[in-house]
């Protein structure tokens, strides 16, 4: 039987997960992880780019959402916004998506996003549709 990893790892992170260090530590429907390093993914100024945390984010938020759709369903994302209350200088962050709403038509996921100590950078909530695949 596979996992909810091996079925995220089996279906990829997508372009610009993987170019921006995305790495899948835990996932299911219950509870997703990843980390993102912060080197190369910051502002001009050294600090954690807020694009990027909502990047770790969505695409938690959104394969967790897909996960939970199942075979023949696809899950898009229509809403999303971030709180960002401190910023992540060096080393990794860390990305814990779990379920606000799992729904049949939608899904309503929030993100917390820390840096190496533990402590909350950002926040963030997305909204998912689940909508049938044509053909199937």
């Amino acid at each position: 039987m596979s996992t909810g990893l091996d079925w995220a790892t089996e279906r990829g992170m997508g372009a610009l997960a993987e170019k921006m260090g995305l790495s899948w530590v835990e996932f299911s429907v219950d509870r997703c992880v990843a980390t993102m390093p912060v080197e190369g993914n910051t502002q001009p100024v050294g600090l954690m780019h807020g694009g990027a945390y909502v990047v770790l984010g969505e695409s938690l938020g959104s394969m967790a959402a897909n996960l939970h759709a199942g075979p023949g369903r696809l899950a898009v994302g229509v809403d999303i916004n971030a709180t960002h209350t401190r910023s992540a200088t060096t080393g990794m962050v860390t990305g814990v998506c779990t379920p606000v709403h799992l729904g049949r038509s939608i899904t309503v996921h929030e993100i917390v996003v820390s840096d190496d100590q533990g402590r909350r950078c950002s926040t963030i909530r997305i909204t998912n549709m689940i909508k049938d695949l044509p053909g199937a």
